[in-house]
């Protein structure tokens, strides 16, 4: 979800979705980022703020837990799809895409590449996207482009479930709100993830980014704030079994924009 490649950036910026593939050029021009610093008042040592600790704690226990044991037990086909990576096309196996996390601290996302090393067009990618490389359309495919992001959530920096880390442009569209969104670690998956697993096929191929901010990023922002103020190791939870009977049965799973309920899609009739 990659701006021309006239910019001399020694990076190129993505939104969600899209790759940021390193090219010749300068030093990488800092863009600005919007301030989550702010102090948002006096702590307070009430029941509710214990309970909230615990859940941080106990979520965190999770990430750290799970996080290590996939890492371990999908190291095979970490290193199969870095192999075949390098071999399907040139250029490095990984790449990193410029996202605001935690609290607003910038947090250069790792993925697998999914495009030809000199891919450039438009910043968000849409079904069957030409700048994919053969290997990129089965990762795309998968999903199996997410699996580095498993070392971001052993790190702290991410966790297993959470909003979904947005590119800082489109977060200044709506900074306000996301003084909560950031207030809890960025996910692999979520209310907003589940919701738009199919984004790359609903986005207008004629105008992607306008489509995006107007039809798309605002309904994201509303889960993803839902799921800020109502998280608890209970969702966690629930939006991790939703996600893995959405990958083993290959169904899309509904999420209701107003209370954040699940359910499985039904299928089209033919």
């Amino acid at each position: 979800m990659t701006p021309d490649n006239k910019h001399e950036l020694h990076m190129i910026h993505s939104a969600p979705g899209v790759e940021s593939q390193p090219i010749a050029g300068g030093p990488t021009q800092a863009a600005r980022l919007p301030d989550f610093s702010a102090d948002t008042g006096p702590a307070t040592s009430t029941a509710s703020d214990l309970r909230e600790r615990l859940n941080a704690f106990a979520i965190r226990a999770v990430d750290i837990l799970v996080s290590a044991i996939l890492l371990v037990l999908l190291l095979p086909v970490i290193l199969i799809a870095v192999i075949v990576i390098r071999f399907d096309s040139p250029g490095a196996a990984f790449f990193r895409v410029d996202r605001l996390g935690f609290h607003g601290r910038p947090l250069r996302m790792l993925k697998f590449r999914k495009m030809r090393d000199d891919a450039a067009g438009p910043n968000l990618t849409t079904d069957d996207d030409h700048r994919f490389t053969r290997v990129g359309v089965l990762l795309a495919k998968l999903k199996i482009d997410e699996l580095p992001q498993l070392w971001h959530v052993l790190r702290g920096e991410m966790s297993l479930v959470g909003p979904r880390p947005e590119d800082p442009e489109f977060v200044a569209m709506h900074e306000h709100v996301y003084q909560t969104i950031l207030s809890v670690r960025p996910g692999m998956t979520g209310l907003s993830q589940i919701a738009f697993a199919e984004e790359s096929k609903i986005l207008d191929d004629d105008d992607p980014h306008s489509h995006y901010v107007g039809k798309i990023l605002p309904q994201k922002v509303l889960l993803d704030e839902m799921y800020a103020e109502e998280r608890s190791l209970v969702l966690d939870l629930r939006i991790l079994s939703w996600t893995t009977a959405a990958v083993i049965m290959r169904r899309q799973v509904a999420v209701h924009r107003d209370s954040g309920k699940m359910n499985l899609r039904r299928r089209e009739s033919a």
